[in-house]
């Protein structure tokens, strides 16, 4: 599923998953010949474990900049073992700074060529049992873009984006996917399970009381109204916004705002014909495997309805600072949230082995780190 992007000449991939997630990183994990710089969030791929140290072994200088924390099933201790065994066979590892709630983005560059921007991790429930997409390039101004992210990360620097299409939470993302969807003329198709940040769904309730298309695989707040939705018949973790089947987004953040504001998170915004006609093709399909269930469309409420004039303020309003004190509700409700993350991130659907007590305990952690934020 290789194309070229004929107006750049350069080599872009889709990954779909479940399908060719982990071929295509050991691929690239074996053909390296000088280095690889790969961002872990959470990680218990065996072979990409074994590709990694047999590169460092062949002379690569591996890099794996590892989350100071991870929500789920023993998450925290799992990284720190993988640290000691990746350090134990050669490869650098750095941990990332806890100044951000999450570093939650999945990356990888070899030889600073070739950038693997993922949606998932590298894990068997997110590469083997999950909806989700990735993308592979050689585009030169997203790899350098990558690059300059993964050194200040790894030397906890200041990072500002210098490439419009390369999405980092939470220095342009809000800007980048508001403007995407007020952009939008016909129709916005999401692959989206937390889509819940108030601004998002303004402008999606504006758009489609404008008359556009407008359709979201996974959930969407109650204020989204007027915007169909549906649950996907198996575990969703893919975040995608399709405009107008021209222009896409993919990558690691959802539209909510803890993601937009408080995490590390990436994404590319794509304009490749092919790629963005294999990826809604995708999105149709699942649509209609889940037709059985009728979408669920929320009531109208007058009081969300936008005129179009108002939808750049939307996208500009600065972001209110968080109270010093918070109410039990947004205690309550960021609470709920982080658990439910920390199950269906990390427990398959028919598991019955769940470490519910790890999950829980490990989610109340990050909620209110979160919360704090």
């Amino acid at each position: 599923m290789r194309e070229t992007d004929s107006s750049t000449n350069q080599d872009i991939e889709l990954l779909i998953q479940p399908g060719s997630g982990t071929s295509a990183i050991l691929d690239g994990i074996e053909q390296a010949r000088e280095s690889i710089h790969i961002v872990i969030f959470r990680f218990d791929r065996r072979e990409i474990e074994l590709a990694l140290k047999r590169a460092a072994r062949r002379g690569v200088f591996v890099h794996a900049l590892v989350a100071h924390t991870s929500a789920g099933q023993g998450g925290e201790i799992t990284l720190r073992n993988l640290e000691m065994r990746l350090l134990a066979d050669g490869i650098t590892v750095t941990r990332t700074a806890s100044d951000l709630a999450r570093y939650h983005n999945k990356m990888m560059i070899v030889d600073a060529r070739t950038l693997y921007l993922l949606g998932f991790n590298f894990t068997y429930l997110d590469i083997d049992r999950s909806r989700s997409f990735g993308i592979v390039t050689t585009r030169r101004e997203w790899v350098q873009e990558a690059e300059r992210l993964f050194h200040a990360d790894a030397t906890r620097q200041a990072y500002a984006p210098e490439c419009a299409s390369f999405v980092v939470s939470p220095c342009n993302a809000r800007q980048r996917l508001l403007s995407l969807i007020a952009c939008a003329d016909r129709q916005i198709l999401i692959y989206d399970d937390k889509l819940s940040d108030p601004a998002a769904m303004k402008l999606l309730v504006a758009k489609s009381k404008a008359g556009l298309d407008v359709r979201v695989i996974g959930t969407a707040g109650k204020r989204a109204v007027g915007v169909q939705s549906v649950r996907l018949n198996r575990r969703l973790h893919a975040q995608v916004i399709i405009v107008d089947g021209e222009r896409m987004f993919l990558g690691s953040q959802s539209l909510r705002s803890l993601e937009l504001d408080a995490r590390r998170e990436t994404g590319l915004i794509v304009s490749d014909p092919e790629v963005i006609r294999q990826l809604a093709t995708v999105f149709e399909a699942d649509w209609l495997a889940c037709a059985g269930s009728a979408p669920v469309v929320t009531a109208a409420a007058p009081a969300l309805e936008i005129p179009h004039e108002e939808l750049a303020a939307i996208i500009e309003a600065p972001r209110e600072p968080a109270p010093s004190v918070v109410s039990l509700e947004v205690v309550r409700a960021v609470v709920k949230d982080a658990i439910k993350d920390a199950i269906l991130e990390t427990v398959p659907p028919d598991s019955t082995d769940v470490p519910l007590k790890a999950a829980v305990k490990q989610a109340a952690k990050d909620a209110l780190y979160e919360l704090v934020h």
